[in-house]
């Protein structure tokens, strides 16, 4: 609430600990951290035989537990509604053509999407590995009552569908609190923090396509980054593929190792060296910077013209900008994809107020709110990686120097969020020991795996969670990039 002191939220922990205490433990769930892999590689001293552990939060962040069920049962809804509007070209036509004008990468990820969509694709079936990011919001009105009243709810901040990250340190996150918990000999609070079988569940999607997929020697491609930072979080799915099922061999390869190294066989196999590959896990692709050349963009057709089973299919990528959610949070269009009303009641329920920034009368009102109110707002742009969104007085500048330009389509308007604070320790690698609490806040990440085409829906189940905590100040909040911290959370009536 713009001007209000934000709503606040506390731990039934004390976090009043002596300061030797407290050293102690910092130390203790530093080290396990490091011994468990709740690690990532240095951005600023970059040595891919180092690790340092990732940020996190000392102890657990206070969640309510209606709102965190309420979340979690709402995922398999989420999961279809995504795969409806993944399969729906018209629907994904229309709602980019404007956007596609002015934003060079979608433009080119859907023109993927169109050769692929005319000549057939060979694969119908795709594999979604979703994380539906939301936030408490302190600003909803009560339910029930005539009168305004804050209240605790929670909104969607974003649906990611490709490369969405933490499978393995969300898990690991709760893991690490359990530990700290009992070293403060809080072993009755342990039933507070839900269990969290991310790793398992993604795994299981991946595993369960590769079944579909029919042969047994095929491999699992995992895309990725140039350099990859954030390696336990993909290397332990990796390891758990494994244990999972000791016959599937996952392999690694980037874009342009791809452009290089991947062919079609004769029936649309896609062949990288000797290895077939039945399923393909994308965890880069997802940002301009990541294609350096047309022989990026040539193996992304490449491999979507294949008859590899895809973690995101092209159009699951399509259906994953910000322009879709835009669309979507318009009145009746989610019963277009969800034709039962009260699921599409309770869809709508989670969405925050989104703006087009169209050339019509309702994107002139939003450049104009943008301008006139930039605290209220977030402006996004179609991407994904953390980042890239405008904020404040950043807000009212930009929507000022593209007020007149085709640019402004490309960018949506969302309600900012007021999320309650809470105090918490936040440890940082190298850097000196924080003996006082910060005040903080929290995004909470619900993932789900879905498996199916356009006329089934083979597998459809949501799977475990991620908790992103960050300064209350600071406006984006991601691990990789050094601002939020690992955490989990402590369910609270």
């Amino acid at each position: 609430m713009p001007g209000d002191k934000q709503a606040t939220m506390k731990l039934p922990i004390s976090l009043d600990l002596p300061a030797r205490e407290l050293e102690e433990l910092m130390d203790k769930a530093k080290d396990w951290a490091l011994m468990h892999g709740v690690c990532l590689r240095s951005k600023v001293n970059f040595n891919r035989d180092v690790l340092q552990f990732a940020p996190f939060a000392l102890l657990p962040s206070p969640f309510p537990r209606e709102e965190f069920r309420n979340a979690c049962d709402i995922q398999v809804i989420l999961n279809e509604l995504i795969h409806s509007v993944a399969h729906d070209y018209e629907f994904l036509k229309e709602t980019l053509q404007e956007t596609v004008k002015v934003d060079d990468f979608t433009r080119r990820l859907f023109e993927i999407y169109e050769i692929v969509h005319k000549e057939g694709a060979a694969q119908k079936i795709s594999l979604g590995l979703l994380r539906s990011d939301l936030m408490l919001d302190t600003s909803c009105p009560k339910k029930n009552t005539k009168k305004f009243k804050p209240h605790c709810c929670w909104k969607q901040v974003e649906i990611n569908t490709i490369a969405s990250g933490f499978g393995w340190l969300g898990p690991a996150s709760t893991q690490l609190h359990e530990f700290v918990l009992r070293e403060l000999g809080y072993k009755a609070e342990l039933k507070n923090l839900p269990e969290n079988n991310a790793l398992q569940a993604l795994c299981e999607g991946m595993i369960e396509a590769w079944n579909l997929y029919g042969d047994p020697q095929a491999v699992i491609l995992f895309v990725i980054e140039d350099v990859t930072y954030n390696i336990c979080d993909q290397r332990f799915h990796e390891f758990e593929i494994r244990r999972q099922n000791p016959n599937v061999k996952v392999i690694r390869r980037n874009l342009t190792q791809l452009a290089a190294e991947a062919r079609l066989g004769f029936n649309k196999e896609l062949i990288v060296n000797d290895y077939v590959v039945g399923v393909v896990y994308y965890r880069c692709g997802y940002e301009p910077g990541q294609y350096h050349t047309q022989k990026e963009w040539d193996a992304r057709l490449l491999v979507e013209r294949s008859l590899a089973i895809k973690c995101p299919s092209i159009q699951y990528h399509l259906a994953g900008t910000k322009k879709v959610q835009q669309t979507l949070a318009k009145p009746g269009m989610v019963t277009r994809f969800l034709k039962d009303e009260k699921t599409a009641t309770k869809v709508k329920e989670i969405f925050t107020g989104l703006y087009p920034l169209d050339f019509d009368e309702h994107g002139d009102a939003a450049v104009e709110m943008g301008i006139s109110e930039p605290q209220r707002f977030v402006l996004k742009p179609q991407r994904e990686g953390g980042c890239n969104n405008l904020y404040g007085t950043d807000i009212k500048n930009y929507l000022e120097s593209v007020k007149t330009e085709q640019a402004r389509v490309a960018w949506i308007l969302m309600d900012r969020l007021y999320p309650p604070v809470h105090r918490n320790y936040v440890v940082k690698p190298a850097s000196s020991v924080m003996l006082e609490t910060k005040e903080l806040v929290s995004e909470l990440g619900i993932f789900g795996v879905i498996i199916g085409d356009d006329k089934n829906i083979i597998v459809n189940k949501q799977g475990g969670h991620m908790l992103r905590t960050k300064l209350a100040t600071d406006n984006e909040g991601g691990v990789a990039t050094g601002l939020g911290a690992c955490d989990s959370p402590f369910l609270i009536d």
